[in-house]
């Protein structure tokens, strides 16, 4: 065992962008929660922030993933071009049969998306444990699904006042005959999250170790989703949480990447497919990053509210001039191109960040702070 922790990028980064979000947004929503209960819904001002400048903004990070990185983009054009296209057309075929299966077909891939980049993470804080048994890996594994999934069940199970997309989109299971359901996750929940705390307490007997990242990773997600979807049945807690635990940790992963990507070839031609993307991944330019990101967001769902909500026009005055669309037949080629960016997400997600892949580069690229920080610590101590 290491004696070191295993941080992605520094401690303080880690900290503070990618572990803390879950867990100071759960402790606000605790101490807020009398003033929560007041609002039926979320406020248009609290909407902009969460929904237009976290959410959708994560969403368009991924293009310094994948289509503005100019190797990646050569080595799997077909992947990154036929995956919207499909994403897109397979849309148009669920909306033309019904609106209502689009809708929950994305919302459950939403989902997906979700638990998984939990998981990615968890796994991406225990890369250095490979000599410990299997069973602390497996046990890891279903400590960090069952902190998702068993908050999901209890959704399915129980009348929530909040929705994933549109109201309707989860499989509604809260009639008496699946109450049994809920039980039976929460029983199974405990006992895992039991047997995961005498595993890190039997680590820490015999190493005097303990994996904090991972540890802190492991209760953010629990609270977030269990205080977010469980223990309060409200709109705004739900979406803060939601939101602010997924978002803010995936922005600052691609921001790693990106600074990593741009060091490990300072000496070489830009990575990305311009090379003035590369500026804005230092620290001064912060700003420059979340703002790029912002504006498309702000684009995209101003499009959205003009063509098709109207529920924050005076958000998007700059779009009043579009006329809403109430052909059918035009909403089943727009909605689902409006929701492309979303799905090629989701989908892509799925694979670019695999541990698994025989591609390893992405690994070397993620890490490269680390790597750096070790080997001159390395020749520190050698000096």
């Amino acid at each position: 065992m290491k004696s070191s922790q295993p941080w992605l990028y520094s401690a303080a980064f880690d900290l503070v962008f990618i572990l803390s979000p879950a867990l100071l947004i759960s402790a606000l929503a605790l101490v807020f929660q009398e003033g929560i209960a007041r609002f039926d819904a979320v406020p248009p001002w609290m909407w902009l922030v969460l929904v237009v400048g976290v959410d959708v903004s994560h969403v368009y990070s991924t293009l310094f993933r994948t289509y503005f990185d100019k190797r990646e983009w050569r080595q799997r054009q077909a992947l990154y071009t036929l995956v919207p296209l499909g994403a897109w057309l397979g849309g148009c075929l669920l909306y033309s049969i019904d609106s209502m299966i689009f809708w929950r077909v994305l919302a459950y891939l939403a989902v997906f998306h979700f638990v998984r980049q939990q998981y990615g993470l968890m796994m991406i804080y225990g890369r250095d444990e490979r000599n410990l048994p299997a069973s602390y890996k497996h046990l890891d594994r279903a400590a960090i699904y069952l902190a998702t999934l068993y908050p999901l069940v209890y959704w399915h199970t129980h009348e929530r006042q909040f929705h994933w997309f549109i109201a309707g989109d989860f499989i509604k299971l809260d009639a008496p005959e699946y109450a049994w359901l809920a039980a039976l996750a929460a029983s199974v929940y405990l006992a895992v999250m039991a047997a995961y705390v005498v595993k890190e307490i039997m680590l820490w007997k015999k190493f005097k170790h303990c994996n904090l990242p991972r540890n802190l990773l492991l209760i953010g997600t629990a609270a977030a989703w269990f205080i977010g979807i469980v223990a309060f049945d409200n709109d705004i807690a739900f979406t803060a949480t939601n939101i602010l635990a997924h978002g803010i940790p995936y922005l600052a992963l691609i921001w790693v990447y990106g600074r990593n990507h741009s060091a490990r070839n300072k000496d070489s031609p830009s990575p990305f497919i311009s090379a003035w993307i590369a500026t804005i991944f230092k620290p001064k330019a912060v700003a420059l990053y979340v703002g790029a990101l912002a504006s498309l967001a702000y684009v995209e769902e101003g499009i959205w509210d003009s063509l098709v909500w109207r529920n924050h026009t005076e958000l998007f005055w700059l779009f009043s001039a579009l006329p809403p669309l109430t052909s059918e037949t035009a909403l089943v080629w727009l909605i689902p191109l409006l929701a492309l960016p979303q799905a090629t997400h989701y989908l892509l997600d799925a694979y670019i960040w695999r541990l698994k892949s025989a591609d390893t580069e992405w690994k070397e690229i993620l890490f490269f702070n680390m790597a750096q920080n070790t080997n001159n610590q390395q020749k520190v101590l050698k000096i």
